[in-house]
């Protein structure tokens, strides 16, 4: 949609004008940097934008999607992957 140099206020104003009802952000800070009271947006926050994270909890974000209202403010909360090892090779 070339909103790519768009950010938080202004991106927000636009998608509400363009007339989505929720957006879906790694930004944990945008609900304190901009004032959310009066907006028909919803936002859902990621706790993480590595995406084959969200991929395999993608259910937890569609369920958020589901319970949102008109100007709420929601936490995804996904768990992080067990890290794996290389084995050491001298």
């Amino acid at each position: 949609m070339r909103w790519g140099s768009l950010v938080n206020g202004d991106l927000l104003a636009v998608a509400e004008a363009a007339g989505f009802d929720a957006m879906i952000t790694g930004d944990k800070n945008l609900a304190h940097q901009q004032n959310l009271a009066g907006r028909r947006l919803a936002i859902i926050v990621l706790s993480t934008n590595h995406w084959p994270t969200i991929r395999a909890q993608q259910a937890l974000v569609v369920d958020a999607a589901k319970s949102i209202s008109p100007g709420s403010h929601t936490e995804v909360v996904l768990k992080s992957p067990a890290l794996r090892r290389r084995p050491f090779n001298p």
